[in-house]
């Protein structure tokens, strides 16, 4: 069982040295009280009590100012300080003997309000060395992201700065880790960073390292822009409204012909081409209470037109392109069967009926236990009447866009409560209830 955690606060703020001064980022403002209270508090609300803080020795009288023993918050705060930087990594190892066989980590710069206990009880139930969280970030170019399988298992790093089109799907290291003993093993003596030295020897290692994936409110406040957009969050009530328990509405877009240029059986990463004004939808909902994910048909698959792994970097490249405009999906969800046999090459295992092949609903019904989605309160955006009949067995709203197919394809006799001329319209007028 968890009872302890560390919160890695002695980092030098250089980006934010404009607003911050001579404050340590972790004992910033956001909404009448210091990040690390916002975070001691999430702890406390789990039952995590034992909290120790790693800080800069010169910092060290300010943070026991400002946060005391911890007694008033009901915790106990144990500071440790640091006259040379040990790192993120280097400062927990030299206090683990204190921190048992397994402990959270969170770095003092990020807002954190997520269920901890659902984290823990994945690391627990992956027996995992280590478990990092991970989500889709709206600065992918400057985040270190994490590559996992389907069942979450970590299988490389991308560490920034990276190549422009590397093209990793934007699936960030958040900055808050359960960790069990084992992976302090591959702590270097000295300075060394997690995600830079200890993470990427521990996966060498063949120790298990895994990611967990939330869609909960987890953002570093590391420039005066993130600072100001995390403290206009907390104004607006947007991360409590983040936090798991609280289900909330979903636009599932279309891909091809809705997000993107519609290429008949897509299978290259180069024929992947963004339609105009759709960065701009996404990145409309993101600034919303809205979740922004895909969901898609991909016979490709069942076709042996591509792999998995080539639709993965598909998506990646998707994903990377919507950044490139300020926006991010919370899912990408798609169907890799066909239920038509006879062509040739086919894979015979995926040429069945399935649950999640449109304008059946297994992806969406997925996607709402994964994110937590009230779909009485969400819309589906597509350019086929395979979307709008979803739409209709669901209960959703359905808005046709007229690229792509146009709703041409004929398949079902659906009329969509909508028509629009391309998905930020479709968009727009959701968001407005039209």
């Amino acid at each position: 069982m968890v009872v302890k955690a560390v919160i890695i606060a002695g980092g030098e703020g250089r980006r934010i040295h404009a607003v911050a001064k001579t404050t340590p980022k972790s004992l910033l403002d956001v909404g009448g009280r210091p990040l690390a209270e916002h975070q001691i508090r999430l702890l406390q609300r789990y039952g995590i009590r034992d909290i120790h803080l790693t800080v800069r020795a010169r910092d060290l009288e300010l943070f026991r100012e400002r946060l005391g023993t911890g007694e008033s918050l009901g915790v106990t705060l144990c500071y440790h300080a640091e006259r040379a930087p040990l790192g993120t990594a280097g400062g927990v190892a030299a206090i683990a003997g204190g921190l048992g066989a397994t402990f959270l980590v969170l770095y003092g710069d990020v807002m954190v309000h997520m269920d901890l206990k659902a984290l823990t009880r994945f690391h627990r139930s992956r027996k995992a060395a280590a478990t990092l969280v991970v989500h889709p970030t709206d600065h992918p170019l400057d985040s270190d992201l994490v590559e996992m399988d389907d069942a979450g298992r970590i299988k490389a790093f991308h560490p920034k700065p990276r190549p422009r089109k590397s093209y990793c799907r934007n699936l960030g290291n958040a900055a808050v880790y359960a960790l069990s003993r084992d992976v302090l093993h591959c702590v270097p003596a000295g300075s060394s960073d997690f995600v830079r030295d200890v993470f990427p020897a521990a996966l060498k290692a063949g120790l298990p390292l895994y990611g967990y994936r939330t869609r909960e409110y987890l953002k570093d406040l590391g420039t005066p822009e993130r600072l100001a957009a995390v403290r206009a969050d907390w104004a607006k009530g947007r991360i409590e409204r983040r936090h798991r328990d609280v289900a909330l509405p979903a636009v599932f877009f279309d891909r091809d012909g809705t997000l993107c240029e519609l290429v008949p059986f897509l299978h290259k990463v180069a024929d992947l081409r963004l339609l105009p004004g759709a960065a701009e939808a996404v990145r409309r909902l993101n600034q919303s209470d809205h979740l922004a994910v895909v969901v898609t048909n991909q016979p490709v698959i069942a076709r042996n037109l591509c792999t998995l792994e080539e639709l993965d970097r598909i998506h990646g490249k998707l994903e990377t392109l919507l950044s490139e405009g300020g926006a991010r999906l919370d899912g990408i969800y798609f169907c890799p069967h066909h239920p038509d046999s006879g062509h040739s090459g086919e894979n015979a295992d995926l040429k069945v009926a399935c649950d999640c092949r449109k304008p059946r609903g297994g992806l969406i019904r997925r996607a709402a236990r994964d994110l937590h989605i009230d779909l009485s309160q969400s819309a589906i955006i597509g350019d086929s009447t395979r979307d709008v009949e979803m739409g209709k067995r669901l209960g959703l709203r359905t808005v046709l866009v007229q690229t792509g197919n146009e709703g041409r394809d004929g398949k079902y006799d659906a009329a969509p409560d909508a028509v629009c001329l391309n998905v930020a319209e479709a968009v727009e007028r959701t968001l407005q209830g039209q």
